[in-house]
């Protein structure tokens, strides 16, 4: 089995991620799709040894050994310097995820994990660019996706996810809600081999608006919502205040949180494990887990980025991979 991965920004520690996970064997074939130039030169800066192998896709994948990195060539528009963005880099951030979506379509690999990306450099570029979930959307041709991030613990997924607040009571319909729960549940039972998942769905309003005193969002949206797809069998409990949700109480009994919007659900869920989360994409034609953090650019090339992230990223892809060619 072979999983990508993309480095994301090449001035940021993403290449240097690359370089960590290339110090331990892996029961499967990782393949960084990236400048072969940038991951030496970066593993130099670390003091880390590194032999890179160009893959072969007509060959059978085989597991990666400790110090070696597979890699499929993409190649840098101008030389890196770490921590100092280029947006003449732009299009090779994005050739490396669309190489990743075309191999993940092909089932050349079995899941994509992403490295973070520098969202200002590729739109000053001319690129509208809003993020990994959105670009693998588009590019797979996929209607709906769900943003959903896990660390030990606690998995939260996001009704809306990067959209002003002001925006999100009228980005919240029962056609919009009902297709993001059906998403959830269907991927926790098929990536995650949970046949009956319970899910804690959240309010949107303070006190899950209070009987319609602080608003009618539960009234009018998300209670139809569940009530019909409770009935369907879907083990789907609330709206519940968000306030009260995230407590041991309700979330030792819970699979999942649908929580409405960004800031609702992410803060306490990178609380309790910032570090070691991932980021998650539901209702892709493939797997795709990402890293919790962004580019840290001061950190670049130091050797003092923590790889907590990624190694769990490529864990969760390289799990779920497992769960969906045993389903």
């Amino acid at each position: 089995m072979r999983l990508a991965l993309t480095p994301g920004e090449p001035a940021g520690i993403g290449p240097e991620l690359a370089v960590m996970a290339a110090q331990q064997a892996r029961p499967y074939e990782l393949v960084a799709l990236a400048d072969a130039e940038l991951l030496q030169q970066r593993a130099a800066q670390l003091k880390l040894p590194l032999r890179l192998r160009q893959v072969d896709f007509t060959e059978q994948a085989r597991p990666s050994e400790a110090g070696e990195l597979v890699y499929s060539p993409i190649p840098l528009a101008a030389p890196v310097e770490a921590g100092k963005l280029d947006s003449a880099n732009a299009d090779y951030v994005l050739q490396s995820l669309s190489e990743a979506n075309r191999l993940a379509l092909s089932a050349e690999v079995a899941a994509i994990v992403t490295g973070p990306v520098q969202k200002s450099v590729i739109n000053n570029a001319g690129h509208a660019f809003s993020g990994h979930t959105e670009f693998f959307a588009e590019h797979s041709n996929t209607a709906k996706v769900v943003m959903m991030l896990a660390c030990p613990g606690l998995r939260v997924a996001l009704a809306t996810t990067h959209l002003p607040l002001k925006d999100v009571s009228e980005a919240l319909s029962q056609e919009q809600l009902e297709q993001t729960c059906r998403i959830l549940y269907s991927e926790l039972q098929n990536k995650f081999a949970l046949s009956k998942p319970k899910v804690l769905v959240a309010g949107l309003n303070p006190h899950a608006g209070e009987g319609g005193h602080l608003g009618s969002e539960e009234i009018d949206v998300i209670e139809p919502v569940l009530n019909k797809l409770r009935a369907e069998g879907m083990q789907l409990e609330g709206p519940l205040p968000a306030d009260t949700l995230f407590t041991p109480r309700y979330l030792e009994q819970a699979d999942a949180v649908l929580a409405m919007y960004h800031d609702q659900g992410l803060p306490v869920l990178k609380y309790l494990g910032f570090g070691r989360a991932v980021n998650l994409t539901l209702g892709l034609p493939y797997i795709r887990s990402s890293v919790d953090h962004g580019t840290a650019l001061d950190l670049a090339g130091t050797g003092r980025a923590d790889p907590g992230s990624i190694e769990v990223a490529l864990d969760q892809a390289w799990q779920l991979a497992q769960n969906s060619r045993n389903a």
